[in-house]
């Protein structure tokens, strides 16, 4: 298939627009409704402290570089969103994970017409939490890994760090929400891995886009399952096929 290299927003508006779907609505409820409430928490826990550390970042400044506050307030807003909103997309995929696998076999089965062998119904979305854990887990250490280089280059280059955990984050989110239809495939994580960067500009642009979504208010309660919709229509046309 000869497609844009950049194409990867297509499928994340092609995601939200199945969530439409009546075959598959009962399964975008559920990680929606998980969403609303961590969402609803993690908000009121931490709207005040992100003010606070920002202000702090701002006061740090001497008073002859105060015109740097208007270059330095959208930058730290940019890294605390990015990092925030991050933890909060990870602790809702690694709760809300074996729903997202349900929901992701039911939309390639919707698109294939075939039958995947993976979570069938809720009870079992739920048997297999444990082994959805270990998958997160699995996520959690490749992110750390990069996260430490990251923290590393933003001390050398520190204009650019806000830049730096985006790209980091954006590349997860596409690494998160393609690999549900994988798992259901039983591929491990590391084939995954390998499969997503075959078609680096798609997956970071994917990625990219599902990470603003998850910084904008109410969009980010649907980017969750509108992600997974989209990831499962990547592998579907993308990578499913690649040895």
């Amino acid at each position: 298939m000869n497609a844009r290299p950049l194409s990867g927003p297509d499928y994340l508006i092609r995601g939200f627009k199945m969530l439409r779907e009546p075959g598959i609505r009962l399964f975008v409820v559920l990680p929606l409704l998980i969403n609303v409430v961590i969402f609803g928490t993690f908000t009121a826990l931490t709207l005040e402290t992100i003010s606070g550390w920002i202000n702090q970042v701002v006061a740090w400044l001497p008073s002859w570089l105060d015109f740097l506050q208007w270059i330095l307030w959208p930058l730290a807003v940019i890294l605390v969103l990015a990092i925030v909103m991050y933890i909060f997309s990870t602790v809702a995929n690694i709760i809300a994970s074996p729903f997202n696998g349900l929901l992701a076999e039911k939309v390639e089965e919707m698109l294939t017409g075939e039958d995947v062998s993976g979570r069938e119904t809720i009870g079992m979305a739920i048997a297999s939490f444990p082994k959805s854990i270990g998958r997160e887990c699995q996520k959690l250490l490749y992110y750390f890994g990069f996260a430490i280089l990251t923290l590393i280059a933003s001390f050398v280059i520190s204009p650019l760090s806000p830049l730096l955990w985006f790209a980091l984050n954006a590349w997860m989110m596409a690494i998160e929400y393609c690999d549900y239809p994988m798992d259901n495939h039983k591929l491990s994580f590391k084939d995954a891995r390998k499969r997503v960067a075959s078609q680096r500009g798609t997956s970071a642009s994917y990625g990219a886009l599902v990470m603003l979504g998850t910084m904008v208010p109410i969009l980010n309660l649907f980017i969750m399952p509108a992600a997974v919709c989209g990831g499962t229509l990547m592998w579907v046309e993308r990578f499913k096929n690649k040895a």
